[in-house]
């Protein structure tokens, strides 16, 4: 049992949590406003159109009421209602989502050509390095044959002792 609870609380600690329960009283509020909007603006405006009906009065009446009973219908005002909140609600999240996605790929983007152009700053440096080498390199062999070997040396001083006589 202690370890239930303890690997509860590490689960309930973890970011993801947390970031889950504010997406949660966020898409609350979000929906209260949404489901304001289709009541209060909406529903209103296409009941103006189909003659001035609550969509709470939309049915289909299948027996009517009479003293002994009461009406059997279906009520499809409340499915319509229902219907826009989720298509509002779907369409706002698609718009909010695309915009992270968009924010998302600029910031790869981006992040691709810092590294693209880091790979293209440090293939350069190292071309600079092999040519500095290679120059370095060239300027070593012809310091060294500047100096003389050990048989020109001696051929030199058999020349200067044979014109000296």
């Amino acid at each position: 049992m202690k370890k239930f609870f303890e690997e509860f609380k590490k689960f309930i600690s973890k970011g993801n949590v947390v970031d889950m329960a504010v997406g949660i009283v966020v898409g609350s509020a979000f929906t209260k406003i949404v489901n304001s909007i289709v009541s209060d603006i909406i529903t209103p405006l296409i009941s103006l159109l189909i003659g001035n009906l609550s969509f709470n009065d939309l049915k289909i009446v299948f027996k009517a009421a009479t003293e002994e009973s009461s009406e059997v219908a279906l009520t499809y005002g409340n499915l319509i209602e229902a219907i826009i909140n989720f298509i509002i609600i779907a369409f706002s999240m698609f718009c909010v989502i695309k915009a992270i996605n968009a924010v998302k790929e600029r910031m790869e983007r981006a992040e691709k050509e810092k590294l693209a152009k880091e790979a293209a700053e440090k293939a350069e440096a190292e071309k600079l390095a092999a040519e500095e080498a290679e120059a370095a390199r060239k300027a070593e062999e012809e310091r060294l044959a500047a100096i003389p070997t050990r048989e020109e040396l001696l051929l030199t001083e058999i020349r200067d002792l044979l014109s000296k006589k």
